[in-house]
Parts: C-alpha cells; structure tokens; sequence
C-alpha cells in the first residue's frame, strides 16, 4: 500500500499539496464565491488541464509544445459539434429553410448533414473522440517530428505553424465549423440545460474533479520508471538512445497524453462557457498556456493549477479596473513573476513553503488554546 501511496500522491509533500488545492477550489471558492465568479474559475479552471499538460511535455520531457491550443480545441469543438446537434433538431429549427441541421449550415446554404458530422448526435462517441481525435492527431505530428530527432525550437515552431493552418482551416470552412464565430448557441445536454446557475454549480465541481483526477494520472506516471526515464530523455538524450531504448516511442507517447488532458479540458470548456471557436486554437492561447505553467513552475502539475489562476485572476481584475492598458499589467505580472520567482510558484513554495507551514500550525496551536477561553470570555460578557 505505500508503493501506491508513493506512487500515486508523492509522499507526504504530494499529498498535502493535493489537499490544499483540493479544499481551495472544492471548498473555498464555492463558498466565498458568487455563482458568475464560480463559473469564470471553473472556465480558469479548463485552462489548467493544458497547463499540466505542458508540465509533463516542457518540464519533465524538455518538449516545449507552442501548440496545445489545437488539442484544447479538438476536444473542445468535439463536445461543441454533440451540444449543437441537440440544439438543431427539426423541432427546434422548423424556421430554416433545412430544418435538422446546424443553423450556421442553413446560413451557407447546405442542405444536408455532413457525413463527419453525424457520429456525434451520439454522447458515448463524442466521449470518445474528445479522447481519441487529439490523441490521433498528436501521434501523427509527433510520429512524423520525433522519428526524424526533430525536438527543441524546431519543434516548437513547427507545432505553432500547425496551430495557425488549424485556425485557418476552421475560419475557412465556414460551412461546417462556423467559421469564425465558431459553434454558439449550446443550452442542453440530453435535455439538461447547462446554461442556468446550478447546472453550471455542478459542472464546475466535475471540471474540479476531472482536474484532481488527470493530476493524480500524470504524477503516477512521472513518479514511474517511464517518468524518470523521461527525464532522462530530457537531460541526457544521446546517452538514453545509446542504452537501447527508442526514445522517441516515449516521446510520442507523453504527447500523446498530454493531448488528451488538453482535449479534456477543451470539452469542459465548452460544456461550461457553452460555446468554441477557433480563437481557442491559435497562437495566442497556446502562448498563454505555456505562461500558465512558467508562473506555477513547470515541474510541478499543481503549480500549473494556480499559475493559471493568477494570470486570469490578474487578466480579470486588470481588464476590470484598467480597461485601457491590462494587457500591459499582464505582461508585467508574467515578468515580474518569471525574474523574481525563476522556478515559478512551486519553487517558492518549495523553498519557503515549510516555514509557511509552520507559522500557520503555531497560529492553529495558539488558537486552539486560546479559543475556549474567548468563548467564556464572551459568555460572561453576554450575561
């Protein structure tokens, strides 16, 4: 039982800093928080997913992906194509000049369904293609990078490229993706509607637990022999090939992985803002999934949890209160951060978390002592 417990939790250091992420967003944030601001860090939240995964690509494997927006998206335009053909049946579009189909589709003048489209009026098929498309899609890029020892800035640049041929294909199909509106308009799943206030309640705490759940994956598998293996890769790669191992079977396999955990976080994205569009898959969002990990610290999965909260608590409150110039503010806290705290957030933690730890658990103490006292004290005074 402890191998698992090792295995899975890292030790008494995993375990503490999973039940402290765990208490914040399953506890905390639901009780202080109001439903629309729930609902904005359960969207903060999506962004996650491709932040750990980007831990376990840049940190632990040395692959600096620039495109985790065209997973993100996969599985996020997956889940929108299942919402929109509930939203389009012939009783709810008797309107259009073809009713059935997708009113985006009736706009462009199509007068039937495309052929790709129709597996996904099912729930279980779309499940699994928000799996397995990004998957497919991901080994076929890295089968074709990592078998030719194509890695570094070469293959960053080359997933960038890949993002923006994604992002112009979407906008010029218009037809069949919506072009750059993207899918809109999603209200039900199996009759459920998602857009009312509980419904997005309880789809944040699944968000949260599918978040906890990929998170516990991904440490299983770094604190395996493929995960140090994997760094091994990393750090000495020439020398890891001359052992015999095919590095670059491990390479596509984290990609892999790392693709479906971004299309997981697409689809909750979808499910809890209620639309996509192809402004998800580009550039920028990828970017910006890579400063998510950079601020939490890119070893740490947990830490790319909360460098995603504070970049888009910042992105937030800055838009908010200085309309004009957030985005310089952003940047700014970016670098701030990045000079200040090299290793991210995790490496603050790791290097003043115990003394944090332990003023905490004396004022606990003291409080603990003094609490009964104040409490008869109080009494007293009542009477």
């Amino acid at each position: 039982m402890s191998f698992v417990y090792d295995k899975i939790m890292g030790g008494k250091k995993g375990l503490t800093g999973l039940i402290i992420l765990a208490t914040l967003i399953l506890i905390i944030f639901p009780l202080l928080l109001d439903s629309f601001r729930l609902n904005l860090v359960g969207k903060y939240l999506t962004y996650a997913f491709a932040a750990v995964s980007l831990v376990l690509l840049w940190g632990h494997g040395g692959i600096l992906s620039l495109g985790q927006g065209i997973f993100f998206g996969l599985g996020g335009y997956a889940m929108a194509m299942f919402l929109k053909l509930e939203a389009s049946s012939p009783e709810n579009t008797t309107i259009q000049s073809t009713p059935g189909i997708p009113d985006f589709m009736d706009w462009n003048q199509l007068t039937e369904l495309p052929w790709f489209w129709e597996p996904f009026s099912s729930l279980t098929f779309t499940v699994l293609a928000v799996l397995i498309i990004p998957a497919a899609f991901a080994y076929i890029i890295g089968s074709a990078m990592f078998k030719r020892r194509v890695g570094g800035v070469y293959f960053a640049i080359i997933t960038q490229v890949i993002a923006v041929i994604l992002t112009v294909l979407i906008v010029g199909q218009q037809g069949v993706t919506g072009g750059i509106n993207g899918i809109t308009d999603l209200r039900t799943l199996h009759g459920w509607d998602i857009t009312s206030d509980s419904a997005k309640t309880i789809l944040y705490f699944i968000n949260c637990g599918l978040l906890l759940t990929v998170i516990l994956a991904s440490r299983f598998i770094l604190t395996s022999k493929f995960g140090r293996i994997l760094l091994a890769v990393r750090d000495k790669e020439d020398r890891v090939r001359f052992s015999g191992y095919d590095v670059a079977n491990f390479k596509i396999f984290i990609f892999c992985f790392a693709a479906m955990i971004s299309a997981i976080g697409g689809a909750m994205f979808t499910l809890q803002v209620g639309f996509m569009s192809p402004s998800f898959v580009g550039i920028v969002p990828s970017i910006e999934m890579v400063i998510f990990a950079a601020v939490g610290g890119r070893m740490s999965l947990i830490g790319a949890v909360y460098g995603t909260l504070l970049i888009n608590f910042g992105k937030t409150a800055f838009s908010e209160s200085f309309p004009e110039m957030w985005l310089f503010l952003v940047g700014g806290l970016f670098i701030a951060v990045v000079m200040l705290f090299p290793n991210g957030l995790a490496g603050l933690w790791n290097d003043h978390g115990h003394h944090i730890t332990k003023k905490f658990a004396f004022i606990a103490k003291i409080f603990s002592k003094s609490a009964p006292q104040i409490f008869e004290k109080k009494v007293e005074d009542a009477r």
